[in-house]
């Protein structure tokens, strides 16, 4: 047995999705490093130009908020155009490739004008990525082990997300570094920021194309029918369960992300530093990044539906309380209830979204979850820009109204898809 394979059957996965997790770690370092060192960039003396009137915080949000929603837009296009082709590795390296280019194109930009343009690119490069990636892990795993399989792969993209951020400001401060091989010249701290956001798409690119193939399934069977149903076509429910878990999905997100663009309503209200709130900021990721696995394992073994329900009741009460608690370690630990409730519902979100796709459909059916995930991350933060003037607690009550709203949706909408839990699957099996 190979050493790829060993690893795999560590992690109970097949080895193919393992080297996709890592490769998306890899890029997931890459693009976070972006959205500490776009804001830092932006404000610099390098880039000028014309500002069409805009405020810098504003070019900021716009820069930032045009990734999240061409990304989003750009996903359910890219999802059913990989599955009438049938090339999920493609569509990845093609989406890899726009990543290392646009990451490399930041060195020579000096307008506010061509951020723009780079960021907005940058948001079409990583909706090939996202729907076909998820695809490939759904067809490479099966109904007994698909949220462990979804599990392990979004840990693995949320460490290196989580990564990102930490080292981008220590790079940039770091610089100017010299170059021993160029006569003594140098580097600024953004250009190199840069260029490892552009060598870590470029190393994904390279795990892809060597350790990815495509299932032969999926080269056989791409589907002519890839519509996404609003009512459920077996009668049985109002609403197709694919788009109820994406509406659902659209609530988590725009709860989860309200608490990022209100730091300093928050350092004011619990006389805290940015420390503090980069803790509480990061403290979702940390129980993303502990629970999705065991949990996507879990609902392997005894089913979707349960996680999916109680995580979506979970989110109700750890984000209305966000709004009331009063000290720094209050927030800390309703932040983190926050993750273990996002945990609860997203792996097993894909994972019953996977049992449900058809041959063939996996990008287009995966692709609205993906999609309502990152159309919420943008809305997010903009809801609470314009609530909180209405007092601290608004948006909260808002993300929490919209939390249960996507509890009653899921607990009368959706069914149960393995045929019998409580079997799981066999431990240390892989789909090679």
């Amino acid at each position: 047995m190979s050493l790829s394979s060993r690893v795999a059957a560590a992690f109970a996965v097949d080895r193919r999705v393992l080297a996709l997790a890592f490769a998306r770690m890899a890029d997931g370092v890459g693009n976070s490093f972006l959205i500490v060192v776009i804001p830092l960039y932006v404000v610099s003396d390098v880039v000028g130009g014309a500002t069409f009137g805009l405020a810098e915080a504003m070019i900021i949000g716009i820069i930032l908020s045009l990734f999240g929603f061409l990304n989003s837009i750009c996903q359910p296009v890219t999802g059913r155009l990989s599955d009438r082709a049938g090339k999920r590795k493609l569509f990845i390296l093609v989406g890899l490739g726009g990543l290392t280019v646009t990451n490399l194109a930041y060195v020579f930009a000096e307008s506010y004008a061509s951020l723009v343009l780079i960021r907005g690119l940058q948001g079409v490069s990583v909706a090939f990525i996202v729907p076909t990636s998820i695809a490939l892990v759904n067809e490479l795993a099966t109904t007994r082990d698909r949220g462990g399989n979804m599990g392990v792969y979004n840990t693995f993209r949320l460490i290196g997300f989580g990564a990102g951020p930490v080292a981008a400001g220590a790079v940039v401060n770091a610089g100017p570094y010299a170059l021993p091989v160029a006569g003594g010249a140098t580097i600024s701290g953004f250009d190199a920021a840069f260029y490892v956001a552009a060598v870590t798409a470029a190393l994904s690119y390279l795990l892809v194309t060597v350790l990815i193939t495509d299932p032969e399934a999926t080269q056989a069977s791409a589907g002519d029918d890839l519509a996404i149903a609003i009512r459920d076509p077996s009668g049985r429910n109002l609403l197709d369960p694919t788009f109820t878990l994406g509406v659902a999905t659209l609530f988590m997100a725009t709860g989860i992300a309200l608490f990022a663009t209100i730091q300093p309503q928050v350092n004011e209200r619990l006389a805290q530093g940015a420390t503090w709130f980069g803790l509480q900021f990061a403290a979702f990721v940390i129980a993303q990044i502990l629970l999705q696995t065991p949990i996507g394992r879990a609902c392997d073994r005894y089913g979707r539906r349960p996680f999916i329900v109680a995580g979506m009741v979970l989110l109700v009460p750890t984000t209305l309380v966000q709004g009331f608690v009063l000290t720094s370690e209050t927030m800390f630990a309703a932040r983190l209830l926050q993750g273990v409730a996002g945990a609860m519902v997203f792996a097993p979100s894909l994972a019953l979204a996977g049992d449900l796709a058809g041959e063939g459909e996996s990008g287009t059916k995966l692709s609205v979850l993906t999609m309502a995930f990152g159309f919420g991350i943008a809305i997010g933060p903009l809801t609470s820009g314009a609530l909180v003037g209405y007092g601290f607690h608004v948006p909260f009550v808002f993300g929490a109204a919209l939390a249960a709203a996507g509890f009653v949706l899921v607990y009368t909408q959706i069914e149960e898809t393995l045929e019998s839990p409580a079997a799981g699957p066999v431990p240390g099996t892989t789909n090679d």
